[in-house]
């Protein structure tokens, strides 16, 4: 059977089917793919904070904006898997590391692979985001073993100029293309928020559907809008208009793990009901995320028995 390609067309008719209908047709397509009571549970940890030279406006590690951001420099090796062997023992399968870079420079990748050898020692996917990546150093964090490279797409081709302008959208294609040639899993998707449209929600999601592969991992972020950013003052996204983004991602992408990731902090425990129901069957656990507060874990862990989820026991090898 050929792979579907999806036109923004297609995905904009998804978006248009009453609400109940969506949630449906993507509770179907999720049962048919995944155990709708497993939820797997990822921890992120940044490894080197603030001071990066991009001008996301969504950003508060950019060094354009004051947002009142401390910067430090890479993290030690120990003090990393230190981080990693507490999120194991609190029940993540897998550890994600951030570095707030353009691109990582050749002198940190020893201390990057460092990092990535141990974390696998104790068990665990583990996951990368250091900004733009060369073809070689793609190749090299995969003879390491990283088994996924997060670098979302952000937001449709179309739009993305409103929101970065150093760096345009088919560097970050080419990122993801450099990372798929290494052989590791892909972690991709965007933020809802930005002041984008429903169209350009659609032509996000069609773009990562219409990949030769899909990511295995589709993090799907609610803007946590930060003072000092240009997007401080954005109004939160409603929450069915959301909803119905998880639902849709679900269904153009039955095999991909969709992450119900930043904003979660703000979300009540039935707007995150709605979105498991609609297939996000992952998120991040513990109480921050990069430098924004996340979700309490307690909170978290009561809501999962309240809904009879559980915590994936061990990592998903085929998905993120």
């Amino acid at each position: 059977m050929s792979k579907k390609v999806w036109t923004i067309e297609d995905a904009e008719s998804l978006f248009h089917k009453p609400l109940f209908e969506l949630l449906f047709e993507a509770q179907k397509v999720h049962r048919e793919n995944f155990d709708p009571t497993k939820i797997q549970v990822s921890r992120l940890l940044s490894i080197k904070t603030g001071k990066c030279s991009e001008d996301c406006k969504y950003c508060s590690q950019s060094v354009r904006y004051d947002t009142g951001l401390d910067a430090e420099k890479l993290m030690e090796v120990q003090k990393v898997i230190e981080a990693a062997k507490k999120a194991k023992k609190d029940g993540a399968s897998r550890f994600c590391m951030g570095a707030a870079w353009r691109n990582p420079k050749d002198r940190d990748m020893p201390y990057i692979q460092k990092m990535i050898e141990e974390v696998k020692g104790l068990g665990m996917e583990t996951c990368m985001t250091l900004g733009s990546l060369t073809s070689e150093q793609a190749k090299t964090l995969a003879e390491t073993g990283l088994d996924y490279y997060n670098h979302n797409v952000d937001t449709s081709p179309e739009f993305y100029g409103e929101i970065v302008t150093t760096h345009s959208y088919q560097n970050r294609l080419d990122t993801l293309d450099h990372v798929r040639e290494s052989g590791m899993k892909i972690c991709s998707g965007g933020i809802i928020g930005l002041g984008e449209t429903e169209r350009d929600r659609a032509s996000m999601l069609a773009q990562l559907a219409n990949m030769l592969t899909p990511p295995e991992s589709v993090p799907i972020n609610r803007l946590i809008p930060i003072k000092g950013t240009p997007l401080g003052d954005n109004k939160p996204v409603d929450d069915f208009d959301f909803v119905r983004t998880i639902a849709v991602a679900r269904i153009m992408m039955p095999k991909s793990m969709v992450r119900l990731s930043a904003g979660r902090e703000n979300m009540s425990s039935e707007l995150q009901a709605l979105c498991f129901m609609a297939g996000a069957n992952s998120i991040f656990y513990g109480a921050k995320l990069l430098t924004s507060p996340n979700a309490d874990q307690d909170d978290d862990n009561a809501l999962f028995e309240r809904l009879n989820l559980t915590p994936a026991e061990s990592p998903m090898l085929d998905a993120c």
